[in-house]
């Protein structure tokens, strides 16, 4: 490279890493399985179709997402898409073209055509100098969309992205009902009521959107507010009946209710709906996965026993498509393994588990979910009550507060009072019961346990938990 390229180099360099677009918010390729973002956005395209600018921010990540997968012609279609989808609005529309341009400068950057690159670096000088007040909201709930399409990774960043455009434009619909998305996917049950204001402003805002309502109906329905939750519900079905998020929430609601068969036939309607369909088979078989449990609550007669065997097939089938479907889909990978052991099949299950632990560990995600769920597995298919003590404990030492985190405690802690009430003298069970009350922060509680467990065993471990529970009260 000459002098001159080089320095040419240099200066483009330093004017694209302070754009705004895609390839400077740091999402890096390793947090998402692209091929299965592809197929969401597509389908995202199919879902907004009359609705333009939704379109153009589809193609706009979807531009960014073909040139990670190193197709730059693909890349190049996309983003002219969203440019021109875009320029339909009309004139006001410069603050929409600003990732999409950015996107291009970076991407004829790297196709070597220094030429164009530098002239939509000139188009976004000559924005900036019309708007010189930044940040634009239209570019901050773009980049909370693309970090809530991306990877649930980003859900605090998408968060974050969406509440400053609402700071700038507080009544836009696209960004409450952001916002709204992603309070409830980041699914933190403490903080439903925060959920649930931001889903009804979502909705006076969008009041069209027969999504949010059903996501509205299920938080509701967790707080037992059942007549609001079910007129909800069934006001999105009757109005948007073909909507496959519609059809999967609304499935979602039914198996939580109760209503598992009339779940399954609305998502089996979903199916023929979604090319997608990864997450349809997942909810599928948590359907069977509660037929089965319901089959078994009702007696164990020949009858039924035809039934569960028929019901748990269904399961481990929906399940298997979910996983061949959407790789890495460590929840339903977990459920499958799960459902291995309950159907006896112990060396299938364990190493389902071990690919479940190494794809959490690898993308860092769900793990305490699997923790927990192989204790289950260990606890009442392998009857391994050590190895279930174990990954519970690892399960609550993640967080405490969580549901998993929850259940697990409380898994722990029945263990711990049977093993008790055959044996007062049991070191080990008062130990558990101590780690359970340090994880809980009851610092008190836990002295109190460890003290009594290491009056009947020799435990460094207890020892040492003892000693940092005192220090930390003096």
């Amino acid at each position: 490279m000459s002098s001159t390229s080089s320095t040419q180099d240099t200066i483009l360099k330093t004017r694209l890493i302070q754009l705004e677009c895609h390839f400077t918010w740091a999402l890096n390729k390793n947090d998402t399985d692209l091929t299965d973002l592809l197929n969401r956005l597509e389908e995202q395209l199919d879902l907004d179709l009359g609705r333009e600018e939704g379109v153009a921010r589809t193609h706009s990540c979807m531009g960014y997402v073909k040139f990670l997968l190193g197709s730059n012609t693909e890349a190049l279609s996309n983003l002219e898409r969203s440019v021109e989808l875009t320029k339909s609005h009309g004139n006001d529309c410069d603050k929409l073209l600003v990732v999409a341009y950015g996107d291009l400068a970076w991407l004829y950057y790297h196709m070597g055509n220094f030429a164009e690159c530098e002239s939509y670096l000139n188009k976004l000088s000559e924005i900036k100098e019309k708007y010189p007040s930044v940040p634009y909201a239209e570019v901050l709930g773009e980049k909370g969309w693309t970090f809530l399409k991306f990877s649930r990774k980003y859900y605090e960043r998408a968060k974050e992205c969406f509440r400053k455009a609402l700071e700038l434009d507080p009544e836009e619909g696209e960004w409450n009902a952001g916002l709204a998305i992603a309070l409830y996917r980041a699914d933190d049950m403490f903080k439903d009521p925060v959920v649930i204001d931001q889903l009804r402003r979502a909705i006076a805002t969008n009041p069209d959107d027969d999504v949010l309502k059903v996501l509205l109906g299920l938080r509701l329905a967790a707080h037992k507010k059942y007549s609001e939750a079910e007129s909800l519900v069934e006001q999105a079905l009757e109005r948007s009946p073909e909507h496959p998020h519609v059809m999967r929430y609304v499935g979602k609601y039914f198996r939580n209710e109760g209503s598992v068969d009339r779940s399954i036939a609305l998502l089996k309607r979903a199916l023929e709906k979604v090319s997608n369909a990864g997450f349809i088979h997942h909810q599928l078989g948590l359907c069977y996965k509660k037929k089965i449990l319901k089959l078994m609550q009702a007696g164990s007669h020949h009858t039924k026993g035809f039934e569960i065997k028929r019901a748990r097939e269904q399961c481990i089938y929906h399940l298997e498509m979910a996983t061949e479907l959407k790789t890495s889909f460590i929840i339903a990978m977990n459920e499958l393994a799960f459902q291995y052991g309950a159907n006896r099949d112990k060396l299938k299950a364990e190493e389902m588990f071990q690919n479940t632990f190494k794809a959490a560990r690898e993308k860092n995600e769900h793990i305490q979910s699997v923790h927990h769920c192989y204790a289950e597995f260990q606890q009442y298919c392998m009857k391994c009550e050590p190895a279930a003590i174990k990954h519970y404990t690892e399960s609550l030492k993640i967080n405490p507060n969580t549901y998993n985190g929850r259940k697990s405690a409380k898994s722990l802690q029945k263990i711990a009072e049977r093993r008790i009430e055959n044996n007062p003298r049991d070191g080990e069970a008062f130990g558990i019961l101590g780690i359970i009350h340090k994880e809980k922060g009851e610092k008190q509680q836990a002295i109190e346990c460890f003290e009594q467990a290491l009056s009947f065993v020799d435990n460094e471990d207890y020892l040492t938990d003892l000693c940092e529970l005192r220090l930390s009260l003096q």
